[in-house]
């Protein structure tokens, strides 16, 4: 398939809340600069011609104005009352047949090589949903107790989870609900099957202070 446009959806709507901080967990200091940078020069560092959507809560803008300069052509959009209508919003912006990316603003360690990796199996699936292993044992919950599943039944979902414009914008005309826990969800849902691609460990995503340490260890 000929290369086609990028675009990058990054969501970061979170209140920091887990972080116990004052400053929503997306804008604290990794290495020195705020988490969402982070996850921004990624995007940018991938493809020359990648374009980011910025997706934030309007009371939030001020909080990257001051770097949202460093990366040409970005645009800043106003987040939904979800993650689906902020998705939405961002969609919006995308006007022509592109692969789309929507990435967790608070996953600031993704590499240039999932990015690539999402961006070509994209173009010959359809989808690309990073993936990795549980290594816990886990259980399922029900009314009369507990029960062990097999691990290897199931796989832990990041993102960025990427997409054909031609699957993701149709399947966001569908009405909100509740059961879309991510992107891939709301794409399945029109009928479409889901590829999963490995994704990384180092992916993680920040949402307590344990997580802001161990992202700045393996920056360093």
């Amino acid at each position: 398939m000929e290369p086609r446009k990028k675009i990058a959806i990054i969501v970061a709507g979170g209140s920091g809340t887990r972080m116990g901080s004052a400053v929503p967990k997306q804008f604290l200091e990794l290495a020195g600069k705020p988490v969402l940078w982070h996850t921004v020069s990624a995007f940018a560092k991938a493809y020359a011609d990648m374009q980011i959507v910025l997706v934030l809560p309007e009371a939030h803008f001020s909080y990257v104005e001051e770097w949202l300069g460093e990366f040409p052509g970005i645009m800043l959009i106003k987040g939904g009352e979800t993650r689906f209508h902020s998705v939405k919003n961002g969609l919006d912006q995308v006007q022509e047949h592109s692969v789309v990316f929507v990435h967790d603003g608070v996953r600031p360690l993704v590499s240039v090589e999932l990015i690539r990796s999402c961006y070509e199996a994209a173009l010959e699936s359809g989808s690309a949903i990073p993936a990795i292993n549980m290594k816990d044992s886990i259980r399922e919950l029900h009314e009369e107790g507990n029960r062990a599943v097999d691990r290897e039944r199931f796989s832990i979902i990041q993102t960025p989870q990427t997409f054909l414009s031609e699957l993701i914008l149709p399947a966001f005309a569908s009405p909100y609900d509740p059961l879309f826990t991510d992107e891939a969800t709301v794409v399945e849902r029109q009928g479409h099957i889901i590829r999963l691609v490995p994704g990384e460990e180092a992916n993680i995503k920040i949402t307590r202070p344990l997580d802001l340490i161990i992202a700045s260890a393996l920056l360093g």
